[in-house]
Protein backbone atom coordinates (compact mmCIF):
# COMPACT_ATOMS: atom_id res chain seq x y z
CA UNK A 1 0.00 0.00 0.00
CA UNK A 2 1.39 3.40 -0.88
CA UNK A 3 0.12 6.28 1.21
CA UNK A 4 -1.23 9.42 -0.49
CA UNK A 5 0.46 12.82 -0.90
CA UNK A 6 0.92 13.43 2.83
CA UNK A 7 3.18 10.42 3.43
CA UNK A 8 2.56 8.62 6.71
CA UNK A 9 5.34 6.74 8.42
CA UNK A 10 4.63 3.77 10.68
CA UNK A 11 4.91 5.98 13.76
CA UNK A 12 2.04 8.15 12.42
CA UNK A 13 -0.46 5.28 11.99
CA UNK A 14 -3.25 5.05 14.56
CA UNK A 15 -6.43 2.97 14.92
CA UNK A 16 -9.31 4.27 12.82
CA UNK A 17 -10.75 4.59 9.33
CA UNK A 18 -8.49 5.64 6.45
CA UNK A 19 -9.81 7.12 3.21
CA UNK A 20 -8.10 5.90 0.03
CA UNK A 21 -7.23 7.99 -3.02
CA UNK A 22 -10.08 6.14 -4.79
CA UNK A 23 -12.52 7.35 -2.13
CA UNK A 24 -13.43 4.20 -0.21
CA UNK A 25 -12.31 3.60 3.37
CA UNK A 26 -10.59 0.80 5.25
CA UNK A 27 -10.15 0.14 8.97
CA UNK A 28 -6.73 0.13 10.62
CA UNK A 29 -6.25 -1.51 14.04
CA UNK A 30 -2.99 -0.89 15.88
CA UNK A 31 -3.83 -2.73 19.10
CA UNK A 32 -1.68 -5.78 18.21
CA UNK A 33 0.67 -4.83 15.39
CA UNK A 34 -1.06 -3.20 12.44
CA UNK A 35 -4.05 -4.99 10.88
CA UNK A 36 -6.12 -3.64 7.99
CA UNK A 37 -9.81 -4.57 7.68
CA UNK A 38 -9.35 -7.23 10.35
CA UNK A 39 -7.30 -9.58 8.14
CA UNK A 40 -4.37 -7.93 6.31
CA UNK A 41 -1.21 -7.72 8.40
CA UNK A 42 1.46 -5.09 7.79
CA UNK A 43 4.71 -6.99 7.27
CA UNK A 44 7.16 -4.15 6.42
CA UNK A 45 6.98 -0.39 6.94
CA UNK A 46 8.48 2.92 5.88
CA UNK A 47 9.85 1.90 2.48
CA UNK A 48 10.55 5.24 0.79
CA UNK A 49 9.50 5.44 -2.87
CA UNK A 50 9.20 8.30 -5.35
CA UNK A 51 5.41 8.23 -4.93
CA UNK A 52 5.43 8.29 -1.13
CA UNK A 53 6.03 5.81 1.67
CA UNK A 54 5.13 2.16 1.10
CA UNK A 55 3.95 -0.27 3.76
CA UNK A 56 3.79 -3.96 2.74
CA UNK A 57 0.73 -6.06 3.61
CA UNK A 58 0.16 -9.81 3.30
CA UNK A 59 -3.02 -9.77 1.19
CA UNK A 60 -4.76 -7.82 -1.57
CA UNK A 61 -7.36 -5.25 -0.54
CA UNK A 62 -10.00 -4.40 -3.15
CA UNK A 63 -12.53 -1.56 -3.11
CA UNK A 64 -16.08 -2.49 -2.06
CA UNK A 65 -18.11 -3.97 -4.91
CA UNK A 66 -15.13 -5.34 -6.85
CA UNK A 67 -15.50 -9.04 -7.67
CA UNK A 68 -12.06 -10.70 -7.44
CA UNK A 69 -13.15 -13.47 -9.85
CA UNK A 70 -13.96 -10.84 -12.50
CA UNK A 71 -10.38 -9.57 -12.33
CA UNK A 72 -9.05 -13.01 -13.24
CA UNK A 73 -10.74 -13.00 -16.57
Amino acid sequence: MTTPAAALGAADVTTGDVTTVEGSTFMVDTSEGVVINGTANVTATDIVASSGVTHVIDEVILPPGVDPAALLG
